[in-house]
């Protein structure tokens, strides 16, 4: 099985002497960008999302833009400009937040913590989502209360500094677009600005008909649609990731797949105990029990193995037990 020249890797076996003249060996194959993980060579990884310029960015715009609409809203008498002006400060402690699990996931594993702390991003994601939501629900509070009795919107005032918001919120949302196709974390941070960007939008259409039209009501009735459709995003960002911080299988992940090719390799007669889940928002980790009679099959076609998984199943680190298959073995998970 050839071996692209691109990558390097090392295999990490250890050899235990089992009855019956069994034998069987651990292959663990992973990629790590400058980190050492064990005592044997060194790994290359998929560097997690390199997005430190946009998070610096977009950080910088939403707390000088959340300055001037506060500042705005003060001016104008205007409690809607000051609430979204909070909701702005949610949106930028959201973007710190993701922004810093990136940084910390780039740390080197330690004895302490062997996977290095990229699952950081899968709990910023996750919180992410609870922040939206939480927004959401203080937006969709005080438009509620509005619906009723609507105040006198100061119309020119808040388009103008809504205007501003869509430029500020869409260009933010536009640095993260790419990397949301692939990373959750970047999405959550994707989201609060592309969320920002459509209610500001709102905000400007609902302005101009009620400079003309006097309708106050419709600036309330507004705000709740496009909470509504914020809030039906948002639902699938937080169902992810709980689900990756529950060590589901990421869900770009075809498992029955994955089954099918590893049962499917020359000289595998049987498989048992395969777990994958993620490592972090954008990395997966694979553990296998793979049951091989003619015993370990050697580097070469180990390396060809954790290869495809990461080529063609995006699993980017493989733990691989070769068994022979003359004891026979159940998942400790499945004994209960």
């Amino acid at each position: 099985m050839s071996i692209p020249h691109h990558h390097d890797h090392h295999v990490h076996g250890s050899t235990h002497d089992v009855p019956n003249g069994g034998a069987h060996r651990a292959a663990h194959n992973h990629d790590h960008h400058g980190s050492r993980c064990g005592a044997g060579g060194h790994h290359h990884h998929v560097d997690p999302s390199t997005h430190g310029r946009a998070f610096v960015v977009a950080i910088a715009l939403n707390s000088i833009f959340v300055a001037v609409e506060f500042g705005y809203g003060f001016a104008a008498n205007s409690t809607a400009l000051m609430a979204d002006a909070g909701h702005n400060l949610s949106d930028v402690l959201g973007l710190i937040l993701a922004w810093a699990a990136v940084v910390v996931g780039r740390r080197s594993p330690s004895e302490r913590f062997t996977y290095g702390l990229r699952s950081s991003s899968i709990l910023a994601a996750l919180a992410n989502a609870m922040l939206l939501l939480m927004a959401c629900g203080a937006i969709g509070w005080e438009a509620a209360q509005r619906v009723s009795q609507p105040p006198a919107v100061a119309s020119v005032t808040v388009m103008a500094v809504a205007t501003i918001g869509i430029l500020v919120n869409g260009l933010s949302a536009w640095m993260f677009v790419k990397g949301s196709a692939r990373d959750l974390n970047i999405r959550g941070a994707y989201m609060h600005m592309a969320a920002d960007a459509a209610m500001s939008l709102g905000v400007v259409l609902s302005g101009v008909v009620m400079l003309f039209t006097g309708w106050f009501w419709l600036d309330p009735l507004v705000s709740l649609t496009i909470v509504a459709v914020i809030v039906a995003g948002t639902w699938g960002l937080l169902r992810e990731s709980l689900h990756l911080a529950l060590n589901a299988v990421p869900p770009h992940i075809d498992l029955p797949a994955v089954a099918a090719y590893l049962r499917e390799l020359p000289g595998v007669t049987d498989m048992h105990d395969l777990h994958i889940w993620g490592m972090s928002t954008s990395e997966s980790a694979l553990t296998v029990h793979l049951v091989m009679p003619d015993g370990y099959p050697g580097d070469r076609v180990i390396d060809g193995i954790t290869q495809t998984l990461n080529q063609r199943f995006a699993v980017h680190h493989c733990t691989l037990q070769i068994e022979r298959g003359t004891i026979r073995h159940a998942c400790s998970l499945l004994a209960s």
